[in-house]
């Protein structure tokens, strides 16, 4: 569900002859002042469209509504043709040939910007341009020209199915989004056992990747990054044939890659020990409940509500977006985390909501309190409501998932 993370953001940088970004954004200094509207106080360069749309997605699926200079701010980022670019400091200055638009912050913006609702002229252009960039393969990659992987093409299903279009009816040359994810899934038995490849070496083959399993499962379920559990399989592994066979084989796969490493993922930089990998554990755990497997979605949950506060409050916005993410799609509740306030605390990285269910409820309350109470509980509100806090990337660091 991230920037189409790691391994895609190299992939792209490869296409599009950029330095491969540093792991990790640096913070802002005094001179280089971010827009208050945006969530994150890291730099946006890389991810801000991405990380901004996943906040609104989660704070909208929690029942609040995101302050209005946000929500603008991300759709004043989109290019004259539909394009999203990951962050344009002046984005009333024409996007050229020296913008860097590309599929995954454009796909999250749908999601986003469609689920707020009232923003159909800007998803109908950013869907427009996706479909101009489709691959003749029917799939896309991070960047315009770039080959098909596996998680650019799910969140662009994500964003079509999002915006009312039907995936299966996206075609380039003849071939669908969901013909580019079955090329890019790997045989039942031995290595990868039905998982998802980013995409194909230099030598044309295949490798298992977990993250790109997680979202290559929810594209093949046509689903965005925002799921309910769904109705588990009892499907085997078999030649995926059809998206909902590729989707059964995947999430076998992560089920039993989480169930043999104490319920989460792992991931190493070249020469490195394996570490825990919580982003890609968040976006497993969604997968997982999309298709049913609520049992070990159920299990990953518990140990990233244990093992995550250090990692979203290092990473920010898009982190504690995942987790809440994670949460909604097994039914959870995000409000408490073990024993953690995920909106609470995403809404700290950025501008106060302006309104959400628990506030609707106070506002009931106090309507049976004593004028005095009542117009003191406004001035409060009001103060709160004018604080704006700007903040950055997801967890997706910028280095090949495994």
């Amino acid at each position: 569900m991230n920037v189409r993370r790691s391994a895609a953001v190299l992939a792209a940088v490869t296409v599009i002859g950029a330095a491969t970004p540093a792991a990790a954004a640096p913070s802002p200094t005094p001179s280089q002042a971010f827009p208050s509207a945006l969530y994150g106080d890291k730099d946006p360069k890389f991810d801000g469209v991405w990380r901004q749309s996943l906040a609104l997605l989660a704070q909208d699926t929690v029942g609040e509504k995101p302050a209005a200079k946000s929500v603008e701010w991300l759709v004043r980022q989109q290019c004259e043709d539909g394009g999203f670019a990951p962050y344009r400091a002046d984005p009333a200055a024409a996007c050229d040939a020296k913008t860097m638009v590309d599929s995954n912050q454009t796909a999250a913006a749908v999601q986003a910007l469609a689920a707020l609702g009232g923003h159909d002229a800007v998803t109908g252009k950013a869907i427009t341009w996706l479909k101009s960039v489709q691959n003749k393969d029917g799939g896309w990659g991070y960047a315009p020209g770039g080959p098909s992987d596996t998680n650019s093409t799910s969140v662009v299903i994500g964003a079509l199915a999002a915006a009312g279009e039907k995936p299966d009816q996206v075609e380039k040359g003849g071939k669908s989004p969901y013909d580019a994810l079955l090329k890019l899934t790997l045989p039942c038995g031995g290595d990868g056992d039905g998982a998802f490849a980013f995409q194909p070496d230099k030598k044309g083959e295949l490798a298992a990747n977990a993250d790109a399993t997680a979202a290559g499962v929810l594209g093949a379920l046509g689903k965005g990054m925002v799921v309910k559990p769904g109705k588990k399989s009892d499907a085997t592994c078999a030649e995926p044939r059809t998206p909902e066979q590729a989707a059964d084989n995947g999430a076998a796969y992560l089920a039993q890659t989480l169930a043999e490493d104490d319920n989460h993922l792992t991931s190493a930089l070249a020469g490195a020990d394996p570490q825990p990998d919580h982003g890609n554990t968040a976006d497993a755990v969604v997968a997982l409940a999309a298709r049913g497997e609520t049992a070990q979605a159920e299990k990953s949950l518990g140990w990233l509500e244990k093992n995550s506060a250090t990692w979203a409050a290092q990473n920010g916005p898009a982190a504690y977006a995942q987790l809440i993410l994670a949460a909604h799609a097994t039914g959870a509740n995000p409000r408490d985390f073990g024993g953690t306030d995920l909106v609470k605390r995403l809404n700290a990285t950025g501008p106060a909501p302006q309104t959400s269910e628990k506030t609707a409820s106070a506002e009931d309350e106090s309507d049976s309190k004593s004028d005095f109470f009542g117009v003191w509980w406004y001035v409060g509100v009001c103060l709160v409501a004018g604080i704006g806090i700007g903040f950055l990337f997801t967890g997706r660091k910028k280095k090949q998932q495994s």
